[in-house]
């Protein structure tokens, strides 16, 4: 089997708009699954691999069909968290985003992620039952938010690729009166494989 996990954190410093950004990589102490980071002095982003068994059992839990669950576990799900961490700074200011304006690029050509609403116009049309569509919903990170200083939230993010693709992400936000973007390079997609239970503390 391939190994998929990365074995080494990697760490380093880029500066935009005069702003340091440090982004890492490493394998997720909770999860034990990859993650990307990027962080500045007003955000905080990490995005960590979900596997498609993951998404295919939480799903299929939650009243959606095998072949609903098993497009949702195959589209590269991505747990994400955002947090705006800028009361720590002398200035703190709103974070908002718009995951519609964040941009995929995957073999050289860019694309969306698909959203919320995206999901919803399919199962809509494939007449799924409210209270199903209700729980999606709310698994999803939202499309759009502002977040006050000290806010954050998380959920899980879709990528519309198949399993182990690699692709790049480009992040787009506001804060501080200006709109930041920043590219995390070579991310990738969980392969469709088991992990073994993780030993007991």
């Amino acid at each position: 089997m391939r190994n998929y996990l990365l074995p080494v954190i990697g760490l380093w410093t880029v500066c935009q708009s005069s702003v340091a950004v440090e982004r890492q990589t490493g394998v997720d102490e909770q999860s034990q699954l990859p993650y990307w980071q990027i962080s500045d002095q007003g955000m905080s982003l990490r995005l960590v691999q979900r596997l498609p068994a993951q998404t295919r059992g939480f799903f299929l839990a939650r009243g959606f069909t095998a072949e609903q669950a098993e497009r949702i576990a195959q589209s590269c799900v991505f747990q994400t968290v955002f947090k705006n961490v800028s009361h720590d700074t002398a200035s703190p200011s709103p974070l908002s985003y718009d995951l519609r304006d964040w941009v995929v690029t995957y073999a050289g050509q860019p694309q969306g992620m698909k959203v919320r609403e995206d999901w919803a116009k399919e199962w809509q049309a494939e007449k799924v039952s409210k209270p199903v569509q209700l729980a999606f919903e709310w698994s999803l990170y939202p499309t759009q938010q502002e977040y006050k200083p000290g806010d954050y939230n998380w959920g899980m993010s879709i990528f519309n690729l198949m399993p182990d693709a690699e692709f790049d992400l480009k992040i787009v936000w506001r804060q501080f009166g200006e709109t930041r973007h920043e590219t995390i390079e070579k991310m990738k997609c969980a392969a469709d494989i088991e992990l073994p239970p993780a030993e007991p503390f």
